[in-house]
């Protein structure tokens, strides 16, 4: 009951802010020299899709700071950077063995949850064998792709496990690491580079509170909300997040070739598979000629489809008499464990970036300068952690 009634409050904290909206302050900084910060204080209001940040409009946001938000203008930034650029450095000195057992500890958890959902799967459907794929998926996206994807095993003989090549290259190599809706090369750019190096920003692909504006400012009743919010849940990988990791990997093509993106696509505006197929606006019509529907199906969401639900449960075939019954029950096992991890990785990833304590910002500061460490902190949810397993199933995301 404790674990439903967690899970239950998770999905409110992720889903309250789609639907009413933010109302966080926001701090805008620019970093005119390594040794100058300046920064511009405003109130935030929930962003309109599409709506250009000019100075004019910073000017008009600025509003008096409220007590618990004093602590901008008294902060000693340049301090502050170089202290987190003394802890960086101590704790790349200490990777080591501890790091590569704690991976492997990790990695053996997975693959349990694998072996387990993998050897059921034929049986009829069951919460076993549905949390265990489902674990499976979650934990080789949330602890192992998203961490030696962004080089956190680079200093460690970590085998595999590093940035340059996981799963990167070729569909065998694609299945063999990480294989998920998501095509990895599409989600380095859109989350390794665009969300972490922007986060909050205008141009962050994933600044929640203006990619759901069209559910917040849609004429339903609040409960209507929620119901199509929680439509969203169970499908989101697939239907949101895999088109719009690709539709920045093909923006990302065209600026190398020297192209110009099309006139009237908006490349801020989140897409989904419905705006891919049939598009409505002037933008969405313009995304055809970036990313090409069956480009993307076969690219990002077939070896995926293929790998999970084809080839991975055709052995039971295989089996005289009973074969085609156990492959149609590890078909709907399969599936509701995919419903099921779209729901954990929502409500682990989306509260992670929700909160009415969150800030937003203006304009965009260098990488790896004071301004850009603060953002960092003060832009994204801390949880309560406590031990190895707790912050397994949040996918070491609550820190």
């Amino acid at each position: 009951m404790r674990l439903l009634t967690a899970l239950a409050h998770s999905i409110l904290i992720a889903a309250a802010p789609v639907v009413w909206g933010f109302s966080t302050l926001s701090i805008s900084g620019r970093q005119n020299s390594p040794t100058t910060t300046i920064c511009r204080l405003a109130v935030a209001v929930p962003l309109h899709e599409g709506a250009p940040f000019t100075n004019e409009e910073s000017k008009k946001r600025h509003k008096p700071l409220l007590n618990e938000d004093l602590w901008v203008r008294t902060l000693d930034y340049e301090g502050f950077g170089r202290e987190v650029s003394a802890l960086g450095k101590e704790l790349a000195l200490q990777s080591g063995d501890d790091d590569v057992a704690h991976l492997e500890k990790i990695v053996s958890w997975r693959n349990v949850a694998a072996i387990v959902g993998i050897v059921s799967m034929g049986m009829t459907p069951n919460p076993i064998t549905i949390i265990a794929l489902s674990t499976w998926t979650f934990a080789s996206w949330t602890m192992l792709a998203h961490h030696t994807c962004h080089g956190g095993y680079n200093r460690i003989d970590a085998g595999e496990f590093h940035s340059r090549g996981f799963a990167l290259g070729s569909v065998g190599q694609r299945v063999r690491d990480w294989c998920d809706w998501m095509l990895p090369e599409a989600w380095n750019i859109e989350h390794n580079r665009l969300h972490h190096y922007r986060l909050n920003e205008k141009n962050d692909p994933d600044l929640v509170q203006r990619n759901l504006a069209f559910l917040r400012q849609a004429q339903l009743p609040m409960l209507a909300k929620y119901v199509v919010l929680a439509a969203l849940f169970p499908v989101w990988k697939w239907y949101y997040y895999a088109p719009n990791t690709f539709k920045e990997l093909e923006i990302n093509r065209l600026n190398r070739e020297g192209k110009s993106l099309p006139l009237l696509f908006e490349p801020e505006a989140a897409i989904t598979i419905g705006s891919l197929l049939c598009p409505q606006t002037a933008s969405e019509h313009a995304l055809r000629d970036i990313m090409k529907p069956m480009d993307f199906f076969v690219r990002v969401l077939s070896p995926f489809l293929a790998s999970r639900f084809i080839i991975l449960p055709a052995p039971l075939l295989l089996i005289p008499t009973v074969g085609p019954t156990l492959y149609a029950h590890a078909i709907v096992n399969l599936i509701l464990a995919e419903l099921v991890t779209n729901v954990h990785s929502f409500v682990t990833i989306v509260t992670n970036h929700a909160g009415k304590d969150l800030y937003t910002f203006d304009d965009a500061v260098k990488p790896k300068t004071p301004s850009f460490y603060v953002r960092q902190v003060v832009g994204s949810a801390n949880f309560v952690t406590g031990n190895d397993l707790n912050d397994f199933f949040h996918g070491w995301l609550n820190y």
